[in-house]
């Protein structure tokens, strides 16, 4: 078998995506501006990146025939989303440079290893503990206090797989409702706001980012980003030296996202971290409209081995996802001056389903 080619993609090339989503839509459409074309893996026949694509391939990604022939048509992979299983990445990197790699792919779909990776860094995060029996949980309750948060160890996002523990919840009940046996208890953070990093490493080991952007949740999903956070210089550049150090350490090539907390101290605010998303994230949605290159551009830069982009952002920038019902009001942002509406073509708006997003840019005050 011919070892995986690692030189610049040229354009007609093709670029291989897994998952089928709004990421890996846009990340087509990004592709295809600078002359690359794609082909999407996905096992759901109505995922949205099917529209924009000419080639894809609706298969379980435990197809192993299937994931042979998608490796066979194009000439790198990447994702658009983390919890592609370790088995498949192993299956295509045996054929085609795969990037994020399958040992990245590995620590960030366990947020135990994720939060040991991290630590080890010797950068902060949320105490925590693993936990894997009830016993573990009243030990790990006993020892980093309450509010804490119990969450699985995998496959868990926009507040899936998580159960918040305060005091006087019983640690029985919880461990029964998450119905897992792998979990990692963290201890709640009083966080001033939560802000992320969105950056690109190329596989030259340069590393750009983005402006810090500040993020609103509700119920547990991404609502509203803000570029730039509303946080002092000191931190936001100790945020981006913090997602650098992390992208330094995975050796990645693409972009990261790195959502962090913004915590009092007695010498000033600091920052801790929260996750790492290996991919394209939410809070960067922002870059399409209101900075000179996108997230998606810069990802699709970093794995066809071309030079990064340094992003000037355009104003001040506001993100709003459409959730749910909200895409039904879509019209309305039509008229909003500074506004740009995107929608991902999906049919059904459920409660908690990303349907499409609002940016809106305004310029900087003086």
């Amino acid at each position: 078998m011919s070892a995986p080619r690692r030189e610049p993609l040229k354009p007609g090339d093709t670029i291989g995506i897994l998952g089928g989503g709004q990421l890996g839509r846009m990340l087509v459409l990004a592709a295809a501006r600078l002359g690359l074309k794609c082909q999407v893996f996905s096992p759901d026949p109505d995922s949205p990146a099917f529209d924009v694509v000419q080639n894809a391939t609706c298969a379980e990604y435990a197809d192993v025939e299937a994931l042979e022939l998608f490796a066979s048509e194009v000439d790198v992979i990447t994702y658009e989303f983390e919890n592609v299983p370790a088995s498949a990445a192993m299956v295509l990197a045996a054929r085609r440079p795969v990037m994020p790699s399958q040992t990245i792919l590995e620590t960030t779909q366990d947020r135990l290893a994720e939060k040991d990776f991290v630590t080890k860094l010797g950068i902060g995060t949320a105490a925590y503990a693993d936990v894997t029996s009830p016993q573990a949980l009243r030990d790990a309750v006993a020892r980093l206090g309450l509010p804490a948060v119990l969450k699985t160890r995998r496959f868990g996002y926009d507040g899936k797989g998580q159960v918040m523990l305060r005091p006087g919840d019983d640690p029985e009940v919880a461990w029964a409702t998450l119905e897992t046996r792998a979990a990692i208890l963290e201890a709640f953070v009083p966080f001033e706001r939560e802000v992320s990093v969105i950056a690109a490493r190329g596989a030259d080991g340069q590393v750009v980012s983005y402006d810090v952007t500040e993020n609103e949740h509700r119920d547990h999903i991404l609502k509203v980003s803000k570029a730039p956070a509303a946080i002092p210089d000191a931190v936001a550049n100790e945020a981006r030296r913090i997602a650098k150090t992390i992208a330094d350490a995975l050796g990645y090539v693409g972009v990261l996202g790195v959502e962090m907390f913004v915590v009092p101290g007695s010498d000033g605010p600091k920052v801790l971290v929260n996750e790492i998303a290996p991919r394209v994230h939410n809070s960067g949605h922002w870059t399409l409209d209101g900075a000179s290159v996108s997230q998606f551009e810069q990802h699709i830069r970093a794995i066809a081995g071309w030079p990064l982009a340094e992003p000037v952002r355009h104003g001040v920038v506001t993100m709003t996802n459409l959730i749910g019902a909200d895409v039904h009001d879509y019209t309305r942002w039509l008229t909003v001056p500074g506004a740009t509406v995107h929608l991902y073509g999906k049919r059904h708006a459920l409660p908690g389903r990303k349907m499409g997003h609002v940016t809106v840019v305004e310029p900087e005050k003086r």
